[in-house]
């Protein structure tokens, strides 16, 4: 009984109420007893005197388990369980009949009863059973649950791997695949059933079936299993992959792992297949090659670039010394490309650029390799060359190519070339020092008036040497203060009087002395130097136009030239006025000089700072006029003061009756601008110059460039002289 009890208990323990249970029987004293000793147990009891009473119970409430009599007046206990089989109710049904025949047990468990008891029947018995009936009961329950969460579980499971980013797939033991998920048509083009028994060796990229074989047919389960192992597989044959950097294939990292089947023991698991994971890298692989090609190459030429070209240059050089094979380097830069960029835009310039790297590869071999260094300078590599002379002819072919006028933009441009060139190993066989080497030869051709090929010779060492020493030399000299301003008078032609000074720098270098500005302002515009060099000379130039000033000598203005990098500074302006202000100078004071070819460079950008200037105050000069490109409607936009007749128009009066001269005069006059004509040097020049109604001149007749000291006597003599002539 107590055991009996314990199951009891148990059952009901592991409900979340009371058990109910229904007794159907016609006979009130069996009711009755059996509700006592089932309610006994902890049992809720329903009772129920005929079988339509039951079916009417059941309607109205939820049962655990029915004792059932099968021998009943209204409806039987066999017609009781075929109703409720038709209403699926799924409650538990103990018969509990005083028939003792072996078919009625058969007829009633047939007809869906859980149990069968027969009349009379011991107390523990039936408690047992309907324990026991509970128990089963509440197992089923438990069961259900589990199978609804497996299969939900599964139904997730399936989801998660069918929305996966990633291609997850199986294969048997020969490596034919056993399941795909949907990854795979977005990413190869092939469905489900498409591979779902085909080998994996259908899917490699044929250059990566080696490495496909041991990661696909992995076998290890453990942390030595492949990771990460990146492959081409290949997309269906037809499809337009997205994004994908060659229709062909995917690049891809693939993940696989060994999978076993374990019986009892573990010594026996059998191999069935491998399991593995794919993840789509084509992306990152574009983007690594979109990198390296960027490093590697010219973006706007598309050739190699210097880092490239260096890589080429160096392996052609372990090749050729194993090989016993020479090879020439040149080095191409173009004569003149940035008054193109200047004068016609960068647009312009870059299209040019585009156009000549497509000439100069038309006259190269396919093993040739062709790159751009940097702005306007290309590099060839002749990995085959076999003497100098070939490189010269090669040389010769490049700079032929570009004689032929190119059209850009509605423009007709002519370009040629300066080329350097090495040959190694006779010059060396390191791809630094040919490069080197060759820059120098190109420096060469340059300075021979370019359109040339000049080969490299070791005594260009020393003069380049040089260069860089002057380059050294122009960078301290400035911390050293190491120039210094001579001033050229400007002289009115009725007067006699001074009406201004140019300043002009000079070098006073240590070791050579006194140096002309013709031997380093191209070297200090090409490295820069020349912006603190101007900004230097305005200060300068304003600080002793305040100690005339002071001093109290008659006002003159001092002319400053203004080089074209210095112009397109951004603070240029702000340079110009704060060196007027101070010195406490009004800014008619100073005057800029500034070439045609210059104001042309960049025409919005240099006439907005000028007018900025003009505004102020400060007036602006065109020097050397006549000899530029720029024509009335340009130079029209610029606030001009003063126009300077270049000394080649003064120089050749003799011949011409300066003609030019006079057309500039004339011009001026009419626009009411003043004139000043440069390099007179006769009595003679003057007076023609006097009588064309020219407003100032400058040359060596009146004087040449001085000190500052000089020019100070000179302005004291004019004063005295002056006074002398009013006493």
């Amino acid at each position: 009984m107590q055991a009996t009890t314990g199951e009891a208990k148990t059952s009901v323990s592991s409900l979340n109420r009371r058990p109910r249970i229904l007794i159907v029987d016609d006979d009130p004293l069996i009711q009755e007893s059996l509700s006592r000793l089932i309610g006994a147990q902890n049992y809720e009891t329903a009772t129920a005197g005929g079988g339509r009473q039951a079916l009417d119970a059941v309607g109205r409430m939820q049962f655990d388990v029915i004792l059932l009599d099968l021998n009943m007046p209204d409806i039987g206990g066999v017609e009781v369980l075929a109703e409720l089989s038709r209403r699926g109710v799924a409650t538990p049904v103990i018969v509990v009949s005083g028939d003792n025949a072996i078919d009625s047990a058969v007829n009633a468990l047939r007809h869906g009863a859980a149990d069968f008891i027969r009349k009379p029947y011991k107390p523990e018995e039936l408690l047992k059973r309907i324990g026991n009936t509970l128990s089963n009961q509440q197992l089923e329950k438990e069961n259900s649950q589990i199978q609804q969460r497996l299969q939900q579980s599964e139904k997730w499971h399936r989801f998660l791997v069918n929305t996966s980013p990633d291609f997850i797939y199986t294969l048997d033991n020969e490596g034919r695949f056993t399941f795909v998920n949907d990854r795979v048509e977005s990413l190869l083009g092939h469905t489900r059933d498409e591979l779902v028994g085909r080998h994996f060796n259908e899917i490699i990229f044929e250059e990566d079936q080696f490495r496909a074989e041991h990661v696909f047919n992995e076998r290890r389960a453990d942390a030595r299993a492949s990771r990460n192992v990146e492959l081409r597989l290949k997309c269906k044959d037809g499809q337009q992959r997205p994004r994908v950097m060659n229709g062909r294939y995917r690049t891809v990292e693939v993940t696989a792992t060994g999978m076993y089947e374990f019986p009892e023991s573990r010594f026996e698991n059998r191999f069935m297949g491998t399991y593995g994971v794919v993840k789509d890298i084509s992306d990152r692989k574009q983007a690594e090659e979109t990198v390296h090609y960027q490093t590697y190459h010219d973006l706007l030429t598309g050739l190699p670039n210097r880092a490239k070209f260096r890589d080429h240059l160096g392996r052609a050089l372990v090749y050729g010394k194993r090989k016993q094979l020479a090879l020439s380097v040149m080095i191409l830069d173009l004569d003149n490309f940035r008054v193109v960029n200047d004068s016609l835009g960068h647009g312009v310039g870059d299209e040019l650029l585009i156009h000549i790297a497509t000439r100069l590869r038309q006259c190269l071999a396919d093993d040739d390799v062709l790159a751009r260094l940097g702005g306007d300078e290309f590099a060839v590599l002749l990995p085959d060359a076999s003497s100098r002379l070939e490189a010269t002819v090669v040389g010769h072919k490049l700079i032929e190519a570009l004689n032929t006028p190119l059209r850009i933009k509605g423009h007709e441009l002519y370009i040629t070339a300066s080329i350097g060139a090495s040959f190694a190993p006779e010059d060396g066989a390191v791809a630094d020092t040919l490069i080197r080497q060759t820059e120098i030869a190109m420096y060469q051709a340059k300075s021979q008036g370019g359109c040339r090929i000049q080969h490299w010779q070791p005594a260009m060492q020393e003069a380049f040497s040089g260069r860089i020493q002057m380059e050294a030399d122009l960078r301290r000299a400035l911390a050293s203060d190491e120039f210094v301003l001579f001033y050229q008078p400007q002289v009115d032609t009725v007067t006699g009087a001074i009406k201004g000074f140019e300043a002009l720098i000079r070098w006073w270098h240590p070791e050579r002395g006194i140096v002309l500005p013709n031997a380093f302002i191209p070297l200090a515009e090409e490295t820069g130097v020349v912006v603190p060099m101007g900004e230097w000379i305005l200060r300068q130039a304003a600080a002793q136009q305040a100690i005339w000033r002071k001093s109290g000598l008659p006002p003159v203005r001092v002319s400053v030239n203004i080089s074209p990098r210095q112009l397109e500074t951004a603070d240029f302006v702000g340079s110009v006025l704060r060196a007027l202000e101070v010195n406490q100078l009004e800014p008619g004071a100073l005057e800029l000089e500034i070439t045609e070819n210059v104001l042309m460079r960049d025409v919005e950008s240099n006439a907005a700072k000028l007018t900025q200037l003009a505004e102020a105050g400060v007036m602006l000069a065109v020097d050397d006029f006549g000899t530029g490109y720029s024509s009335l409607k340009y130079l029209s936009r610029f606030p001009i003061h003063t126009l300077k007749i270049d000394r080649a128009f003064v120089k050749d009066s003799e011949l011409d009756g300066m003609s030019i001269a006079n057309a500039i005069v004339g011009m001026a006059r009419n626009l009411n601008l003043n004139v000043i004509a440069e390099g007179v040097e006769s009595i003679a020049q003057l007076e023609q110059l006097r009588s064309l109604q020219c407003s100032e001149v400058q040359g060596y007749l009146f004087g040449m460039p001085m000190s500052a000291q000089e020019a100070t006597r000179l302005l004291q003599e004019q004063v005295q002289g002056e006074v002398a002539k009013a006493g």
